[in-house]
């Protein structure tokens, strides 16, 4: 069963109830992520909160957030992404008492200690040069500057050095108040819940929240305007390619069609890349394709990490292989059994409360909808072989198709093997 209500000052409530169940998942989300920083000055200040919503509230010190979480038995955590935050938990059903009085208290009560700050300022640089020491985040990053180019969809979550270490308690504090609004929350819930007693919970610890009258929307649409690549030459031993091309906002029913192409060419074993690169010819470990929806637009992207050696050959492979099935489409075996494979995979998640709490609660954040299990399943049985080939045509749009490389690459003959 599912269960939603929109509190008097516009905070938003939904749950899933999961009949045999001893535990419940709980998250707060925000309507806020790294595409919502107005400036440069902003650029990261969404992740940085996140980490500092840990640190302490009014009542509770870090280590007694930390250990009244391990008293309860649960598993606390939180995540930044560009469109949206969520700080969530997953315990047994007795304890969502205790855990949501937790929750709300990080998100609404946080200190934002100053001394704080600046030693979680020292944590996130670090984190920052992690990532640009790790090549597959670093190539995934690069990727998204080259597709979105100026676009706020083209920001790295984590910002950058310089204006992590300018943040003040005020710059939080602001924010916080801008983004931070009964409007811009959801509460998402899955498991053995009682729906009333959750809404009474979120009413008694959030429902003083005043109502900001609406919304903030902020988010730009987007379009994609040409091809571009970017490169980071480095002195590893793989090199790490990312292609992305366009794809399909998060509530597009298109998606569905996307998703069974995804697994016939890129998203499975059986794949196409898959087979191709790594089975016969043994080119690469990691190969896959992958569709990723925002509010405004989406992508459709291919990663692989290869020896140097072989970076052009590999991106000609990928190249070939999309305009091979541009021109020919899949065959009606192939979309069958992508098809059932994308169906099995999606019943195997509803096994976790976790998964279907981040479902609901994502679906309810960018998109103002709730599509339950039985509309998503409905959702792929209608795809037919017929609307998976009508997507095609935007998917592996070559005058759109952006890259990214790191590595011991060479950047002009990488730029060669994309135009020709």
């Amino acid at each position: 069963m599912y269960y939603q209500r929109t509190l008097p000052n516009g905070l938003r409530v939904v749950a899933q109830k999961m009949e045999g169940f001893r535990s419940i998942s709980v998250g707060i989300w925000t309507q806020t992520g790294s595409a919502n920083e107005a400036c440069e000055k902003e650029r990261g200040i969404t992740h940085f909160i996140e980490h500092m919503l840990f640190k302490g509230t009014q009542t509770r010190t870090a280590q007694q957030i930390a250990e009244e979480m391990d008293a309860l038995g649960g598993i606390l955590n939180a995540f930044t992404s560009k469109e949206c935050t969520c700080y969530h938990a997953r315990v047994a059903e007795e304890q969502l008492d205790s855990t949501f009085d937790l929750l709300s208290d990080l998100v609404l009560h946080s200190k934002l200690d100053p001394q704080e700050m600046e030693k979680e300022k020292g944590v996130v640089v670090e984190e920052i040069n992690m990532s640009e020491d790790t090549p597959e985040d670093l190539v995934h990053d690069l990727l998204a500057q080259a597709y979105f180019g100026n676009h706020p969809l083209g920001l790295p979550i984590l910002g950058n050095v310089q204006s992590v270490q300018g943040f003040t308690r005020q710059d939080l504090i602001d924010y916080m108040q801008r983004r931070y609004v009964p409007e811009n929350l959801v509460v998402s819930a899955a498991g053995n819940v009682d729906f009333e007693h959750l809404c009474d919970l979120v009413e008694e610890k959030m429902g003083m929240l005043p109502s900001a009258g609406q919304a903030p929307q902020q988010y730009v649409a987007f379009e994609p305007n040409g091809s571009r690549m970017l490169t980071r030459v480095k002195p590893i031993e793989q090199a790490h390619l990312c292609i992305c091309v366009p794809g399909y906002a998060i509530d597009d029913d298109a998606n569905f069609a996307l998703s069974v192409f995804n697994n016939a060419f890129g998203g499975s074993m059986s794949s196409r890349l898959f087979q191709k690169i790594r089975e016969q010819r043994g080119l690469a470990y990691d190969v896959y394709s992958h569709p990723s929806g925002y509010r405004s637009c989406g992508t459709f992207s291919v990663y692989t990490g290869v020896n140097a050696a072989h970076a052009e050959e590999v991106v000609a492979l990928v190249i070939d292989e999309m305009e091979q099935i541009a021109q020919q489409g899949l065959s009606k075996e192939e979309f069958e059994r992508s098809k059932q494979q994308l169906r099995g995979n999606y019943i195997l998640g509803l096994e976790s409360t976790n998964t279907r709490m981040n479902a609901i609660g994502k679906a309810v954040t960018l998109t103002g909808k709730l599509r339950t299990e039985e509309e998503n399943l409905a959702g792929i049985d209608a795809v037919t072989l017929d609307s998976m080939m009508d997507v095609l045509p935007r998917v592996l749009n070559r005058s759109c198709l952006c890259a990214s490389a790191v590595g011991k690459i060479q950047p002009e003959r990488m730029e060669k093997t994309l135009e020709s």
